[in-house]
């Protein structure tokens, strides 16, 4: 059904839709026809903010974007500036209605009105912060997230924790994405995780609750740092929680006799990384989830010369220098896996807004060793020859990859 309206009455029937019951969302857009105007679209729905029914506004210009939250009481205002506006096409959603507003250039308005094929109630307001599918997920009691400091006990995320919560998300995503490929829910024992350089342990502590309490996988978790005041820190957090199968000890990389099953690394700095890898490559451990930092190793050596002559422009600048040294670095690590047996992804696991050190080494095991990969192999042997280096991780996995390398290169 279409009918012409006045502008006195679109205002009426524009605000009539917004403040009912069964208002879900408004949109504002097109050429304007009113008071001058920065903003090329408009949204509007309403919101549940802390119980309350808030109507939310979110403009949207060509440089920038702003949201703003009003009461029920506050509306009226910031709706008749919107409306006076004149934007050409307004479209309500309204219940099982849908209500579509165009004014023409000569100023007259016409609104067509409609129900939806599969008629609904009003639903529930919609919540601000909405619920999202994650692992550890916000808005409800959680004693893990409360005593690490995150959420507050009746679960809202403190806003300057909010970084670590959703990098604790992401990282436990990566954990549920590989764990069945990896073959770890059926061993008929706990499942053994050794966690490298866990320094304060947020995510040794997330990794113990979301697998013993929300997956429900018996699972102990030894957590290694050098940092006797983290590991002191860590033990504390851990006796508050109360559970079990978590432990803490100071120790180096690479000194733990732990036959692990999943090898955490996270922003272990520099070679402590591929101390890690290592460590999980002699474990014969399932799953590897390594996140690097700090690489300074390659970055001493790498020069433009011989091969990489060509590279000069770009070697010749500190910066350029050490971002290509932190690429080559995880290039050779990836592919030094791939030669021992896992299937191995390079995978950015968090937005850099959270972690500059968003990427992550993740490594499944797929294969032994009496099957080695020839073409992995021959790629590395000319990464080394292209670069002219040996890579610690050569070093650190020792004699039996060493002599794959070798046995190739010859």
């Amino acid at each position: 059904m279409e009918k012409n309206l006045d502008r006195d009455e679109m205002r009426e029937l524009i605000g009539e839709a917004v403040r009912g019951e069964a208002f879900r969302r408004a949109t504002f857009a097109g050429a304007t026809r009113g008071a001058p105007c920065e903003w090329v679209r408009v949204v509007v729905r309403p919101i549940d903010l802390r119980g309350t029914r808030h109507f939310q506004f979110a403009y949207q210009s060509a440089k920038k974007a702003v949201t703003k939250n009003f009461l029920d009481d506050e509306v009226e205002a910031p709706l008749d500036e919107l409306i006076g506006y004149g934007f050409a096409g307004v479209h309500i959603t309204a219940g099982a209605e849908e209500i579509d507003i165009r004014t023409s250039r000569k100023g007259r308005v016409h609104v067509g009105r409609h129900m939806l094929k599969e008629a609904a109630n009003a639903p529930e307001l919609e919540a601000h912060n909405r619920v999202k599918d994650v692992p550890l997920p916000e808005g409800k009691a959680d004693a893990l997230l409360e005593i690490m400091g995150i959420a507050t006990p009746d679960g809202r995320v403190r806003p300057t924790m909010r970084a670590k919560f959703t990098q604790i998300n992401e990282f436990l995503k990566q954990l549920q994405h590989v764990f069945d490929d990896a073959k770890l829910n059926d061993l008929g024992r706990d499942v053994s995780i050794l966690d490298c350089g866990c320094g304060s342990s947020y995510l040794t502590l997330a990794a113990h609750h979301y697998l013993n309490n929300v997956l429900h996988v018996p699972s102990r978790i030894l957590g290694v740092d050098v940092n006797e005041e983290v590991i002191r820190k860590s033990v504390e957090r851990a006796d508050k929680l109360g559970v079990a199968n978590l432990f803490f000890e100071c120790r180096r990389i690479g000194t733990v006799d732990v036959a692990a099953d999943i090898v955490f690394a996270l922003h272990a700095c520099n070679t402590a990384t591929d101390d890690a890898i290592a460590q999980a490559v002699r474990s014969e451990a399932r799953l590897l989830l390594s996140v690097p930092c700090c690489h300074h190793d390659l970055n001493k050596v790498i020069r433009a010369d011989g091969p990489t002559e060509v590279l000069r422009p770009v070697l010749r600048h500190g910066i350029l220098l050490q971002r290509t040294a932190d690429l080559i670095t995880d290039a050779f690590r990836a592919l030094a896996l791939r030669i021992m047996g896992y299937r191995t992804d390079v995978v950015e696991f968090v937005a850099t807004e959270h972690t500059p050190r968003n990427l992550m080494i993740r490594a499944v095991r797929v294969r032994d060793l009496a099957k080695p990969q020839a073409a992995e192999i021959s790629e590395y042997i000319e990464l080394k020859r292209f670069w002219r280096v040996t890579p610690y991780i050569e070093k650190v996995l020792g004699e039996a990859f060493q002599q794959l390398v070798k046995a190739t290169a010859l």
